[in-house]
C-alpha cells in the first residue's frame, strides 16, 4: 500500500517572512545586562557623531579612531561569529569587543606621540596595527560575509608577496611590518578617505533615516506612493518603485528600502495578480535605485566627493537625470507587465487619501528637501545632515502620534548606530584595498592594463568596466566595490579624456 505524503501547509506572507528573517538574521538575540550595554555604546555612538557634526569635531584621525572603536565594539556584541553563538556570548567576542575599542582609544591618547615617531613606529604601534587588521577583517567577516575579507585578504598577500609576480603588476615587496605601519598608522589604509567619509558624513545620513523611520515619515512615503498610483493597472507595483525612490532619497540603502517597502509592496503585488518573482524582482530593482537617487545617493556617493574633489552638491545634479531615468525605465516595464497581464488597480476605497497623507506627514518631508537646499546654498554635507536630523526633531513634536518620546528617541539613536556598522566595516576594509594600491602603485598598473586591453579605445574599455562591475558586485557590497574600481579602473577612462564625474558615475 502506498502512502500520499500530506501536503504542507500553505504560509503566509507574514510567516514567510518570519521563516527568512530567521534564516538571514545574523544579529545576536542579546538579553539582560548584554543587551543594555549594547543599546548604551549605540546612543553614545549616535550622539557622539551628532555633537561632532553639529558642534564640535575633533582632529580627524582621533575623529576616525573614535568611530571605529565605538564600531567595532559594538559589531563584536550585536553580532556573533557562527550562528551557533546566537543566543550565547562567548569570552572571546568580550576580548575582540575590548580589543576593538582599544585600538581607537590609543590613537585618541597617543595621537601626538603616534604623529611625532610617524614612519619609526615602535613595537605597539605595530602590536595594535596588527589586532586592528584582524578585527576589521573579522568584524566584515561577521557583517557583510567572506566575500570582502577574501578580496582584502588577497590585497594583503599581493603587497607582501608581490614581488614573486611576473610581468608588470610585481612590485618590490614588502615586509609585514611595514605594511602594518601603512594600514593603521596613516591616512591611506585603515582610516583612510572610506572611513572617514562614514565617519562625517554616512553616519549621519544612516541616522536621519532612522529618526524618520521612527517618526513615521518612511510611512508617509509609502502611502503617498500608494495615494498616487495605486489605483491604476498595476498600482501596488507602481507604488513600489515610487515608494522605494522616496525612500531612497532619505536613505540611501538597498537594504534599507527593501525593508521599508517591500513587506507591505511584494504582497499586495502578489494579491493583484503579479507573479512571485516578478513582484520581488521589481522591489529588488526599485529598492537598490535609493543608491543613486538624490540628495542620499548612499555611502560610495560621499566617497566619490572626497575622491573627486566634486562637491557633493554637484554630484546629486549629475546623478539626477540618470536616477530618474532608472526609475522611469523600471516603471515602464512594470505598465508593461500589467497590461500584457490585464491587471487593474486597487480600489480607491483601499488607498490612502492623497491629502490626508499629505496633510498627516508632509512637515516630515521637510527634511530631504532641506538637505537638497542648504547643499545648493554652499552648506557641507556634514552641517547639512545635521540641520535635516534637527528638523525631524522638530517638526516630528508637532503632532502627538509622531513625537519623539523619549523611548522613541533611544529607539531612533540605537537602530541608527546599528544600522551603520555593515557599512563601516566593509569601508574599513576597503581601506586596506585602497592602502595596498597606494602602497604598491598596483592603480597606475591596473589603468594601464585596461588601456592596453582595450587598444586604447573608449568604448571597448568601457565594456571592460562594465564586466569588471557585474562580476565583482556578485559578491560585494555596493560602497567597497566603488573604492575599489574607483581607484583602479576610473583612472583609465580618465586617461582616455572622459571628464572626472562622468568617469566615476559610470563605475558608480
Amino acid at each position: 500500500m502506498f502512502f500520499k505524503r500530506s501536503p504542507k501547509p500553505e504560509l503566509s506572507d507574514e510567516q514567510r517572512l518570519a521563516q527568512l528573517k530567521e534564516r538571514f538574521e545574523t544579529t545576536r538575540e542579546l538579553k539582560g545586562i548584554l543587551a543594555k550595554i549594547a543599546t548604551l555604546i549605540a546612543v553614545c555612538m549616535s550622539l557622539y557623531h551628532l555633537w561632532s557634526a553639529g558642534i564640535y569635531m575633533l582632529p580627524s584621525p582621533q575623529h576616525k579612531a573614535i568611530h571605529l572603536a565605538f564600531a567595532l565594539a559594538l559589531t563584536f556584541i550585536i553580532y556573533p561569529a557562527r550562528r551557533a553563538d546566537k543566543q550565547n556570548f562567548p569570552w572571546y567576542d568580550g576580548l575582540f569587543a575590548i580589543l576593538g575599542a582599544g585600538i581607537g582609544i590609543y590613537i585618541v591618547v597617543f595621537y601626538w606621540d603616534i604623529v611625532y615617531r610617524m614612519g619609526d613606529p615602535n613595537n605597539i604601534d605595530i602590536l595594535m596595527g596588527g589586532i586592528s587588521l584582524f578585527l576589521v577583517l573579522e568584524a566584515t567577516r561577521r557583517t557583510m560575509g567572506w566575500s570582502l575579507v577574501i578580496v582584502g585578504v588577497v590585497f594583503l598577500l599581493y603587497a607582501m608577496f608581490g614581488n614573486y609576480l611576473p610581468g608588470n603588476i610585481s612590485h618590490k615587496g614588502y615586509d609585514l611590518t611595514r605594511i602594518i605601519e601603512h594600514m593603521y598608522l596613516t591616512g591611506e589604509g585603515i582610516f583612510g578617505v572610506a572611513i572617514y567619509v562614514t565617519a562625517t558624513f554616512v553616519f549621519i545620513f544612516v541616522l536621519l533615516g532612522s529618526f524618520l523611520g521612527v517618526t513615521g515619515g518612511a510611512q508617509s512615503f509609502i502611502d503617498l506612493a500608494f495615494s498616487l498610483t495605486g489605483r491604476y493597472r498595476g498600482g501596488p507595483a507602481k507604488a513600489a518603485v515610487v515608494g522605494s525612490g522616496l525612500m531612497g532619497m532619505i536613505s540611501g540603502s538597498s537594504f534599507a528600502n527593501v525593508a521599508g517597502t517591500g513587506t507591505f509592496t511584494i504582497p499586495l503585488m502578489k494579491s493583484v495578480g503579479y507573479k512571485p518573482h516578478f513582484a520581488g524582482g521589481v522591489e529588488a530593482a526599485a529598492s537598490s535605485g535609493g543608491q543613486i537617487m538624490p540628495p542620499i545617493m548612499g555611502a560610495a556617493a560621499f566617497i566619490m566627493a572626497e575622491m573627486t574633489g566634486i562637491p557633493y552638491g554637484r554630484l546629486i545634479v549629475h546623478a539626477a537625470i540618470p536616477a530618474v531615468l532608472y526609475y522611469v525605465a523600471i516603471f515602464i516595464m512594470v505598465d508593461l507587465e500589467a497590461a500584457r497581464l490585464g491587471l487593474s488597480g486597487i480600489q480607491r476605497k483601499l488607498l490612502p487619501d492623497f491629502w490626508m497623507t499629505l496633510k498627516n506627514g508632509a512637515f516630515l518631508l521637510l527634511a530631504p528637501l532641506s538637505i537638497v537646499y542648504l547643499l545648493i546654498i554652499g552648506y557641507s554635507p556634514i552641517k547639512a545632515s545635521f540641520a535635516a536630523v534637527m528638523i525631524v526633531i522638530v517638526t516630528s513634536s508637532f503632532k502627538k502620534k509622531t513625537r519623539l518620546t523619549l523611548p522613541k528617541l533611544i529607539e531612533a539613536l540605537d537602530k541608527g548606530a546599528r544600522g551603520a556598522l555593515s557599512i563601516i566595516a566593509a569601508c574599513a576594509v576597503a581601506g586596506i584595498i585602497v592602502g595596498t594600491v597606494t602602497l604598491t602603485g598596483l592603480g597606475l598598473k591596473f589603468a594601464d592594463l585596461i588601456i592596453t586591453l582595450s587598444g586604447g579605445h573608449l568604448y571597448p574599455a568601457l565594456f571592460l568596466t562594465m564586466v569588471a562591475a557585474i562580476f565583482m558586485s556578485m559578491g560585494m557590497p555596493t560602497t567597497a566595490l566603488y573604492i575599489i574600481l574607483g581607484t583602479m579602473v576610473a583612472p583609465a577612462l580618465i586617461r582616455m579624456s572622459v571628464p572626472v564625474v562622468a568617469a566615476h558615475l559610470f563605475v558608480f
